[in-house]
C-alpha cells in the first residue's frame, strides 16, 4: 500500500499563536442548490430568480453548507495522523453570504494548546477558525476546540 506524500501532524505541531491557511475552493451554484436540496430546502438557497432582492442578495449557500466546505478545508489543511476530533464549538458566525462563484478558504490560529489530562497520548488545541472568500470578507467564524493524536500515539 501506497502511502500519501502529506505531512502527518500531531499536537505537537500546533504551538499557541501557530496560524494556517487552507487552499481555496469555488462554490458553485450547482452545489449550493443540490445541498439545499437535501439539507436545507429554503428559498434562498434553491432559487435564484427568487432571491435577487433578498436579503442575502441572491442565490447563497447554506451557513451549513458553508460550514461543511470549511470543515474539508480544514480537514486537508491540517493532515492529522489518525484525524482531529471536534469538543466543542462557541460563538459560530455566518456574517456574510457565500454566493455561487466566491472563493473561500480557512483560516486558523492556535489560542491554547496543552496535554489532556484525562487521555494520554492526546492534546487539546482551542482555535479561532475565519473562512473567507476572494475579498477577504469573513464569511464564518468561531472558535473551537479539539483533540488530537501526540506523536507518542503516532509513532
Amino acid at each position: 500500500m501506497r502511502r500519501s506524500c502529506r505531512v502527518a501532524r500531531t499536537f505537537e505541531d500546533f504551538p499557541v499563536g501557530s496560524r494556517f491557511v487552507s487552499a481555496n475552493r469555488t462554490v458553485s451554484a450547482e452545489a449550493i442548490v443540490e445541498f439545499a436540496r437535501q439539507f436545507d430546502p429554503q428559498p434562498i438557497h434553491l432559487d435564484s430568480a427568487a432571491t435577487d432582492k433578498g436579503l442575502l442578495g441572491g442565490l447563497a449557500a447554506s451557513g451549513w453548507q458553508t460550514a461543511a466546505i470549511s470543515m474539508r478545508l480544514f480537514i486537508d489543511m491540517m493532515q492529522v495522523e489518525g484525524g482531529i476530533i471536534g469538543r466543542a464549538i462557541d460563538e459560530l458566525r455566518w456574517p456574510a453570504a457565500v454566493h455561487p462563484g466566491d472563493r473561500i478558504r480557512v483560516e486558523i490560529e492556535i489560542l491554547e494548546a496543552r496535554l489532556s489530562k484525562s487521555k494520554p497520548g492526546y492534546g487539546l488545541i482551542r482555535y479561532r477558525s475565519l473562512t473567507k472568500n476572494q475579498d477577504d470578507q469573513v464569511v464564518q467564524s468561531f472558535i473551537a476546540l479539539a483533540i488530537l493524536p501526540t506523536r507518542a500515539v503516532s509513532d
